[in-house]
């Protein structure tokens, strides 16, 4: 009987138990903020630095059909197809560490070779060579792999808490260890290929050892990050004695009428478009609109200010009671910002003030999806039974990345091949003015239209009160007729 009693009470304590009842402790927090800040590391690197190591260091056209953009555009969608595919390998992975934690050891060290060989220009012909190297290595680094731990680092949210306020305070560590990563990359990566070129070439610049040096720092940093988080985090709700291996089928199902979790893939999907588009343009209207390489260092190191808009998003949330409305303020925010750039001219203190205010925005807005997601596995386990935190989540995350940063890389290479760009010359007015359009406006449209989108999702965010109620009073229900049945 005793026995029994012991059943009952360990099938209790792990599908009853309230998981809002745990406050996440500090260094579980900064455990979760390093998986980012290596993800980010790595992957602000290639959105930020491929097109231009592409075309102007590695020998790629800009636009053909061997060129760079056909590469950031097919391999981005060959890459998406992995996201689902990812999310289903973490919902059937069942370990003692829990379903998503074993992925940060796992590929930390193949993460970072990928990104290393990505950045390695081997002296190859031109043409197919070139293409098929530069192919095959950025679906490895930017797609396969990355996505291997994109999807674990959104789909562990879930498991470590079921309490709202607590995700939204993970994922403020989160996205301030990203914004972190963004920064080193961001800051540094251009100015340490310059020293390390000019140190290998004996005075003369040699951006292909550049590059192959910093990625290869970058990825040992990266690598410890991710063992880091690995041995800190803990998957509290994950109970793999109730909690089964998910059938891709049933996954599809969670999807399924998930109205909340659409418009969040959709609108995250579209917002990728502009983030890829400002990182990766960047460094074009430094160098040519505003003759100077290095001022991109400048662009993108001023990302870390993103942090204090991370910390100001739980605060926002808070005030508002709204995350919809906490977004739209973002997006806001990063449309103003952007919109005053042209008033900067080529005024290079001005442009960085008036670019420091898009980021802040953008920091909020991208932030917000990643929390939201976890809302919408509440919603799919409400609606259909199904909690697939691993498909819903890398779907939702590395898919939208994916495919989003493919367009962000494709449209902007297009547009400027149009005008006329020419890698290393001095650029024409209309290329100059496509290279303007895609860093300034391009993204206010994506806002404006992304802005549109979430305006759907405030009803579901309405209803998220009553689904945790319904959650947790089915869970218990299910917990006792687990009992029964020991009996």
């Amino acid at each position: 009987m005793r026995l029994l009693q012991d059943g009952k009470e360990g099938i209790m304590s792990a599908t009853s138990k309230d998981a809002s009842a745990v406050r996440l402790p500090l260094k579980e927090k900064i455990a979760y903020s390093f998986t980012d800040m290596a993800g980010n590391l790595l992957y602000v690197t290639i959105s930020s630095y491929i097109m231009y190591f592409y075309t102007d260091v590695f020998g790629l056209p800009a636009e053909s059909a061997l060129g760079a953009g056909t590469i950031l555009l097919v391999a981005r969608f060959a890459d998406a197809i992995s996201a689902p595919i990812w999310g289903s390998i973490v919902d059937h992975t069942q370990t003692k560490w829990g379903r998503a934690e074993p992925w940060f050891l796992w590929l930390a060290v193949p993460f970072a070779v990928t990104v290393w060989l990505a950045f390695t220009a081997p002296d190859l012909p031109d043409g197919s060579p070139k293409f098929i190297y530069a192919l095959i290595t950025y679906i490895l680094a930017a797609g396969a792999v990355y996505t291997g731990i994109q999807t674990p680092i959104t789909a562990i949210l879930p498991n470590l808490t079921s309490d709202p306020t607590e995700r939204i305070s993970a994922n403020t560590f989160r996205m301030a260890g990203g914004s972190i990563g963004s920064f080193i990359t961001s800051a540094f990566c251009i100015p340490l290929v310059g020293f390390f070129g000019t140190l290998v070439g004996g005075g003369t610049a040699n951006d292909k050892a550049g590059f192959m040096i910093v990625t290869a720092l970058f990825g040992v940093v990266a690598i410890v990050l991710l063992i880091f988080a690995f041995r800190n985090l803990n998957e509290r709700n994950y109970h793999p004695e109730v909690q089964k291996p998910i059938p891709f089928k049933d996954s599809l199902k969670a999807a399924k009428g998930n109205w909340p979790w659409i418009i969040l893939v959709v609108s995250f999907m579209i917002y990728w478009v502009a983030q890829s588009t400002r990182n990766g343009v960047a460094v074009y209207y430094a160098k040519y609109n505003l003759g100077n390489e290095n001022l991109t260092s400048w662009f993108n190191g001023v990302q870390v200010l993103g942090l204090l808009a991370t910390f100001c998003m739980p605060v926002l949330v808070k005030k508002t009671n709204n995350k919809t409305l906490t977004m739209l303020i973002g997006l806001g925010i990063g449309i103003v910002g952007q919109a005053l750039m042209p008033l900067a001219g080529s005024d290079v203190v001005l442009a960085v003030i008036f670019w420091t205010i898009g980021v802040f925005g953008a920091a909020i807005a991208v932030g917000m999806p990643f929390a939201m997601l976890s809302d919408t596995v509440d919603y799919g386990e409400w609606k259909t039974g199904v909690h697939a935190a691993g498909f819903l989540t890398a779907v939702g995350s590395a898919f939208c990345i994916q495919v989003g940063s493919g367009f962000g890389a494709f449209v902007p290479l297009r547009i400027m091949s149009g005008a006329g760009y020419v890698a290393n010359a001095r650029q024409s007015q209309a290329s100059l003015d496509a290279i303007s359009f895609c860093f300034i406006w391009l993204p206010i449209i994506v806002y404006v239209v992304v802005g549109i989108l979430m305006l759907f999702y405030r009803r579901f965010e309405k209803m998220e009160p009553q689904i945790k109620a319904e959650l947790a009073e089915r869970r218990a229900r299910e917990a006792e007729l687990q009992s029964a049945d020991l009996q």
